[in-house]
């Protein structure tokens, strides 16, 4: 199992993905967490102000007096009891948020009122911890993520401060962390689900403008194949982009110049052949021997066809032909129609659901060539069409002897025979083949071929569309 995309641009919007996410879940951490610690903060500083205010306006209180302002003065997060003596709690030394209220505490009231803070679990059920874990799970879902995010330790669900009064009397202050502090920021989180699919849907755009110059030189590499003669690339874009396609197109100058080189050598070493061939032919008429006569004569029609095979070898290398729409099945019962005429049988099958941009002379030629190599070594021959849609396959079958699996690739080489089954008076020039399978790649398709369970050849060609 591949853990990694193929392609470059499933490894960079990959790569891109992953750093962004991982980017973004830190940065929403450390959002959080400041988020949590400023409230907190706030808190606090609310806790000593009210705190402070409160134990002074009880200072000037008498007993009597307090007792009838203390329900006032109590809210619901923060409980206010007096009590003759403090409650007996596990402190919490170490803790820096009871460390700074206590500090904060001490220094603005005078040092007659003792204080005493610390983190507060109320034996209390209805005030509990888990009263409180139960009641945010049924209020929000999920209690610790965010709490634990926020730096805010569960295990305390408030403040307990006790400061002693002028007068020997206890104030106990029940500072509770309100629910809003552990709440899911749903705001905050749409806000950075909004900003990471943008970054997202950004980046998958950028990798695809990235990417894109590499898929049209990979289209352009594969046309080449196809059309030698195929308009240049754009030389635009940035500078490295630029510069790949003048690459492109010097490689493509020169394999052209190299192609047209290397036929017009070979069609004026084929054409000034004819001269002497001509010459010869004349001189062996002249013969006295009938026997050495038509020896010779059959040495010159075997020259004369390599001649001509070598130029027609050269042609289907060559790209000449414009392409245009065509019925390949109108074609495939043309060379059937012209197979019944010359005695061969050969039949026809399947259907190809819509025409074909090809090149119709050199695509009868690869068909013919087929077919005549199938009839050549067999009785007759069968012409099946496929269709998918995206390709078109025809296999052309014959009963003959087949070719030995040793040679079957090479069979596709120019002058190529099989001694024995196919000889030079049956086997042609051994071009046959070879002309087909170029024919075939210049279409942008193949030509394969294997031997029949049954006995004789499948030539398979296939074709995009």
């Amino acid at each position: 199992m591949r853990l990694l995309p193929r392609s470059l641009f499933g490894r960079l919007t990959l790569a891109l993905l992953v750093g962004l996410v991982l980017a973004q879940l830190l940065s929403a951490s450390i959002l959080l967490r400041d988020r949590g610690q400023t409230l907190y903060h706030s808190i606090r500083a609310d806790l000593v102000a009210r705190t402070v205010g409160i134990i002074h306006l009880l200072n000037a209180l008498t007993p009597a007096e307090r007792g009838r302002l203390l329900p006032l003065l109590s809210t619901p997060e923060m409980p206010i009891r007096l009590a003759d003596s403090p409650i007996d709690v596990q402190t919490s030394e170490g803790d820096r948020a009871v460390e700074a209220v206590a500090k904060a505490l001490r220094k603005r009231l005078p040092t007659k009122n003792p204080v005493r803070v610390a983190l507060w679990n109320p034996v209390v059920v209805e005030r509990s911890a888990a009263a409180m874990h139960q009641r945010h799970m049924r209020h929000h879902g999920m209690p610790g993520p965010w709490a634990y995010l926020h730096g805010v330790d569960l295990s305390a669900t408030g403040f307990l401060i006790q400061a002693q009064l002028e007068d020997g009397q206890w104030v106990r202050f029940e500072r509770r962390i309100p629910d809003s502090l552990l709440d899911q920021p749903t705001r905050l989180l749409l806000t950075l689900a909004v900003l990471l699919v943008s970054v997202i849907a950004l980046a998958v755009l950028t990798v695809r403008w990235i990417v894109g110059p590499l898929r049209t030189l990979r289209q352009a590499a594969e046309a080449l194949g196809r059309d030698i003669q195929r308009s240049p690339l754009p030389e635009s874009g940035p500078l490295e982009v630029a510069e790949t396609a003048r690459a492109f197109n010097t490689m493509q100058r020169r394999i052209r110049s190299y192609v047209e080189d290397r036929a017009s050598i070979l069609a004026a070493v084929s054409h000034d052949l004819k001269t002497p061939l001509t010459r010869l032919r004349l001189r062996a008429d002249l013969l006295e021997d009938d026997a050495l006569r038509e020896r010779i004569q059959v040495d010159l029609d075997d020259m004369e066809s390599m001649v001509g095979t070598t130029l027609d070898f050269m042609r289907s290398s060559e790209i000449r032909e414009d392409s245009q729409r065509l019925d390949l099945m109108a074609l495939l019962e043309g060379i059937r129609d012209d197979a019944h005429d010359a005695g061969w049988d050969v039949t026809v099958s399947g259907t190809i659901n819509s025409p074909l941009t090809a090149r119709p002379l050199a695509l009868k030629r690869c068909l013919t060539n087929l077919v005549e190599n199938g009839v050549r070594y067999g009785d007759s021959v069968e012409i099946t069409a496929h269709d998918d849609g995206s390709q078109i396959r025809i296999d052309v079958v014959d009963n003959g002897p087949g070719i030995p699996e040793a040679l079957m690739d090479k069979v596709f080489d120019p002058f190529f025979r099989i001694e024995g089954s196919r000889s030079r008076h049956t086997g042609g020039t051994g071009m046959g083949l070879g002309i087909a399978r170029n024919i075939a790649r210049s279409h942008g398709g193949e030509l394969r071929l294997r031997n029949r369970d049954g006995g004789g050849l499948h030539a398979q060609l296939t074709l995009p569309r």
